[in-house]
């Protein structure tokens, strides 16, 4: 028989699973949000796995951008680490799906994961640079294998800082707890 060390072990190992610390929440709404038919339709953006990755890059970014500001709270810090492991595993599973080989899955989440960081350090400079430079990340990310038109790009700036303002004034127990909410997206100019 196992000594009470091995079993305490043992029982950690099987029973490893995401803590129940709001990440599985806020990660569903922010894969909730960014597959909204409103962004390919109207909005412009590519339905495509390009374009749904971008999508998903967008929204990551408005919310870790947000938990960023409360880097002092370990809770808020603990949940954007929670969510870039929930975004890895998720880009790993969704790739394994596709047929993608193992040997390769690792490399491509990796690739992957610095294309989002790519992204975040661009729409962070938007978001700190004004609409103009926002406007541009959003083109050349969003939109690089289309050519939208300014309404597009100009509503989804718009949903950006729209999208910013509402996390800014949201609680931080509530984004802990996964309680994120985002913005409507704009159909014709409105939302």
């Amino acid at each position: 028989m196992a000594g009470d060390g091995e079993q305490v072990m043992f029982e950690r190992w099987f029973a490893r699973r995401p803590p129940d610390d709001g990440s599985e929440e806020a990660y569903r709404r922010i894969v909730a949000q960014a597959r909204r038919a409103e962004f390919y339709a109207s909005g412009g953006v590519p339905d495509s796995l390009d374009g749904r990755f971008e999508m998903l890059a967008l929204h990551l970014f408005l919310v870790l951008h947000r938990l960023k500001r409360e880097r002092a709270d370990p809770a808020c810090a603990a949940l954007a680490q929670a969510l870039a492991d929930r975004t890895a595993a998720d880009l790993d599973a969704n790739l394994r799906e596709m047929g993608a080989g193992d040997l390769g899955v690792g490399r491509r989440v990796k690739r992957m994961a610095g294309t989002i960081y790519g992204r975040i350090a661009a729409y962070e400079a938007g978001i700190d640079g004004g609409e103009a430079v926002l406007r541009q990340a959003i083109r050349r990310n969003l939109f690089a294998t289309v050519d939208p038109d300014e309404g597009q790009v100009a509503a989804l700036a718009r949903y950006v800082l729209a999208g910013h303002d509402l996390l800014a004034a949201q609680p931080a127990a509530a984004l802990v707890r996964g309680a994120i909410d985002f913005p409507p997206p704009e159909t014709d100019g409105k939302r």
